[in-house]
Formats: C-alpha cells, structure tokens, sequence
C-alpha cells in the first residue's frame, strides 16, 4: 500500500513549511504512516533537493542517518571508496563508513563543496545533514531528493531490511534542537567573527569552549549564504582513532555559539547541534 499528501503545487505552501529535516513539518506524515500503517515515509523540501524520511514507527531518519543505509548498501558493491558527510553529521556516520569498508571523509556544507570533493575523490556517495544527499555511482552526482528516495526503497529492498530495521539498528544519538538568532544580512559574518573572539578571549565562561586535545565539545559557526543568518553548532564526543579528521580550524569554525545574542544583532543566527558524538 502506498498513499501521498499535499501532490497538488502551492508555492505559499498551506500546509506547512516544506523543510523535511524540521520535525514539525513531518507530523502530517507521521500521521498518515501510522493511520495506512507503512513501512515508512519520504518527505521532500520545495526545490525537490533535500529528503527527509520517517520510519514505521514514526521516528526521524535524519540526515546523517540516512547516508548510514545508503552507504551501506554503496559499499556493498563499490569497497574501498570515498563517502563525503559535512561536518555536521555524526560520528556515528562516520565510524559506520568505515565500518562498511569505506573511507570516511569529512567536509565543508555547501553543494558546490560537496560535488568538487567528491570529483577529487571520485566518491560515489555524499551528502549533508540537512537532507541534500549526492550519488555519482548510477546518477549524475548531484542533489536529487526524488532519486534518493527511489535509492532508499531500492536501499532497503538490496540490504534484506526494513526501513524500521535499518533505523533500529542505529546507535542512540543525543543531540539539541536548532536554534536561531536576529543577525542583520549585512552584520552576519562580523558576528560571527564577534563569536570567536569572545571565544578566544574568554573560554572558560560558560557557553565558550575552545579546542583542547581529547576535548569532547565542539562548536561550529557559519553564516548561511541562502539567508540572513548564521549558523552554528555545538556536540559532544571525541574523535577515536582512526576516525575522520576535523577540518581546517578556519572551517570548522569550533567556537562558542549563543555568544551573538549579546552583541543585539539583527537577523537569524542558527544554532543547531551535531549528533551523536
């Protein structure tokens, strides 16, 4: 049995915002899961880029979830290659990469990022927290949420599991909710750069932590490009070895991220959390 919501296109969107990787907005299918009694659903962002996905069970797939059960099922039939995840995503992602008989490497968000990684890796697999997921075994190496939804049947179908299996089968993550913060468009990356200097100058005050060796936290800021804001985000864990290297400190931005609240910008800081660590 299958059943869809919301086929016909509105570009005010009535129902809710089209943002499949806000919990909120997966309440409708959760329902409908539940009600036809599914073996999952797949939700879709307005520009057709991103996917979401719950289980039978109405859990959240989320982003770096969904890269474990395709890249096991990539590498079950490409060993040894290069699977991209942005630095937001889990090390629970990565420890499964490997675990897969991959090599895990962490990157930069942002698509164009993404795709040229992934041509000087020559990856057949990549994707992002926020749901964009990049196939270049059997596609063209781009976002396509429709194609990875029809990879996630073809996914499941290949490994032997369901949907509700697959996710079972993950490790228990703990992670915040996103957060945003007033940044006017013109002031966002000075806040940021705002943020890290508080860092630096104070780093033992409560919401301010700095990189030491085998320090569990971590705190990435960024300014999103798409928006009038600024991103950040925060997590708990430490990298084994063996695991995937952090990037560059310039990327990585690992800073305190609630400190621009203070400095009475204007805009939208996003706060948002990596899971699982």
């Amino acid at each position: 049995m299958s059943a869809l919501l919301y086929t016909e296109v509105d570009g005010n969107f009535p129902n809710h915002h089209p943002d499949p990787t806000v919990e909120a907005n997966l309440e409708d299918l959760r329902a409908l899961v539940a009600e036809k009694r599914l073996d999952f659903g797949i939700a879709f962002d307005g520009p057709g880029d991103r996917i979401g996905a719950i289980d039978g069970e109405g859990r959240v797939i989320w982003g770096d979830q969904l890269l474990m059960i395709y890249a096991e099922d990539a590498l079950s039939r490409h060993k040894g290659v290069t699977v991209i995840a942005n630095v937001k995503a889990s090390r629970a992602l990565f420890e499964r990469i490997a675990q897969y008989g991959g090599v895990p490497l962490m990157w930069k968000t942002g698509h164009s990022l993404i795709k040229s990684k992934m041509k000087e890796f020559g990856s057949p697999l990549a994707g992002e927290m926020s749901g964009h997921v990049f196939f270049a075994d059997d596609y063209y190496g781009y976002d396509d949420a429709l194609y990875a939804g029809v990879r996630l049947i073809a996914a499941s179908a290949r490994l032997g599991r369901s949907m509700t299996q697959l996710r079972g089968a993950m490790p228990a993550m703990i992670n915040t909710p996103e957060m945003r913060f007033q940044v006017d468009e013109s002031r966002k990356f000075a806040a940021i750069d705002g943020v890290q200097g508080a860092a630096r100058e104070q780093p033992s005050r409560g919401r301010f932590h700095r990189w030491r060796a085998g320090d569990q936290r971590r705190r990435l800021v960024a300014a999103a490009r798409l928006e009038p804001a600024g991103r950040s985000c925060g997590a708990r864990g430490k990298r084994r070895p063996g695991g995937p290297r952090p990037p560059a400190r310039a990327d990585r931005r690992a800073i305190g991220a609630l400190g621009a609240r203070a400095r009475g910008e204007r805009g939208a800081l996003r706060a948002a959390s990596i899971k699982g660590l």
